[in-house]
């Protein structure tokens, strides 16, 4: 997959670091300018993940994405440890309650210890569960995505704020081949 135009800007790509520190495959591609901000066309291939352990000034970084790399790590081979979220505890509801709640609502195996959030990856998660989003779309994004490699979908209580941050977000998945009903 390849997706074209992504904002790259240094401050914010801890995602991208944990992601290839657990084996994915991306690469960055066509580096430029726009509009003052850094982008590039970002390459993913299909790779196996491997747990980590996420430092805690990485946080900064990827303060947002923390709930897809936990979708990503349960299904990762081995622990995922994620140090140091207590920012998320004050976003826009308890952001890491509520990660830890939609993986476990959707049998992945997940504990808080303190700020930390530790996901012992599976080689499937059952997943049939219905997600409380607290009006995240980060949330809610995550758990949609989760149900794509699940054994059974994954349903989110309110979707509509998706557009908030993504408006082509269910359009980009149903053209990749989701099935998002």
């Amino acid at each position: 997959i390849v997706l074209e135009g992504v904002m790259t800007n240094p401050l914010r790509t801890g995602l991208f670091t944990t992601l290839r520190e657990m084996g994915a495959s991306i690469e960055m591609l066509d580096v430029r300018g726009e509009g003052g901000e850094e982008v590039a066309d970002i390459r993913v291939r299909a790779s196996p993940l491997r747990g980590v352990e996420v430092p805690p000034e990485r946080a900064p970084s990827m303060i947002d994405e923390y709930p897809i790399l936990a979708v990503l790590a349960s299904f990762a081979t081995g622990t995922t440890r994620m140090r140091g979220l207590h920012e998320l505890r004050v976003k826009e509801s308890d952001r890491l309650a509520a990660t830890a709640d939609m993986l476990r609502v959707n049998g992945a195996d997940v504990v808080i210890e303190g700020d930390d959030l530790i996901v012992n990856g599976k080689d499937m998660i059952a997943g049939g569960g219905t997600v409380a989003t607290h009006m995240d779309h980060r949330l809610a994004m995550s758990a949609l995505v989760m149900g794509l490699a699940a054994q059974k979908g994954v349903a989110v209580d309110d979707a509509s704020f998706i557009a908030t941050s993504f408006p082509d977000f269910t359009g980009l998945m149903r053209r990749m081949g989701a099935d998002l009903s």
